[in-house]
Order: structure tokens, then sequence, then C-alpha cells
């Protein structure tokens, strides 16, 4: 059975940083790309980053271009999410995605998702 566990999350002040993990177990974790995902309050569910099974390939979304990081430890079967200078539309909770494949990172590329990791951005 595959599952994600997302953890890290927690409250920082705006220009501050937090790392999330992403530990993945019930499948061959250095196969599949992975992603971030996030859902604000009153907001839809939003694509943050993927990243393709060997870590070769990264992309981000606008909003988090040049500000956040994703990688991940296929050794250690676990997705990371560096989050540098924090923006209060940051607050979410954050999704760690599982892809269908070794390279598709889009959010309709993901079969499954973790139960989340809140994180709040808040002098």
């Amino acid at each position: 059975q595959v599952q994600l566990v997302e953890s890290g999350g927690g409250l920082a002040q705006p220009g501050g940083s937090l790392r999330l993990s992403c530990a993945a177990s019930g499948f061959t974790f250095s196969m599949y790309a992975m992603s971030w995902a996030r859902q604000a309050p009153g907001k839809g569910f939003e694509w943050v980053s993927g990243i393709y099974s060997d870590g070769s390939g990264t992309d981000y979304s606008d909003s988090v271009k040049g500000r956040f990081t994703i990688s991940r430890d296929n050794a250690k079967n676990t997705l990371y999410l560096q989050m540098n200078s924090l923006k209060p539309e940051d607050t979410a909770l954050y999704f760690c995605g599982k892809g269908t494949w070794s390279r598709y990172v889009t959010l309709d590329g993901m079969d499954y998702w973790g139960n989340g990791t809140l994180v709040t951005v808040s002098s």
C-alpha cells in the first residue's frame, strides 16, 4: 500500500524558512516522479513543484520559483521541499504526491497524495 507521510510544517515568520519532508513507502520510490501541492484557506488545490524519478529534472509554479527547492533522496525514500523567503501567501496545507511514471510531475500526473503538513507564515 502506498504511504506518503509529510512532516516539517509549522509556524514561520515572513522571510523565514522551513524544510518539508515526505517519507514514502509501499512502492519503488526511485522509479517515480514526485510532486508537492498545497491548499490555502479558501483556495483550490495548487501544484507547487515536481521532480523526476532520478532528480535530474525539476519544475516549479511561478508563485514559488526562486524561493522553493524540491529535492529527493532515493536511498532514504524521502522527498523534500526547502522553502525560503516565505510569504504569508505560502500559508497552506502542503501535500506530497506520487507520480504515475518517472517524468510526469504535473498535478494530473499524480495518483497518490499524503495527508499534508500545515505551514503557517505569519508575523
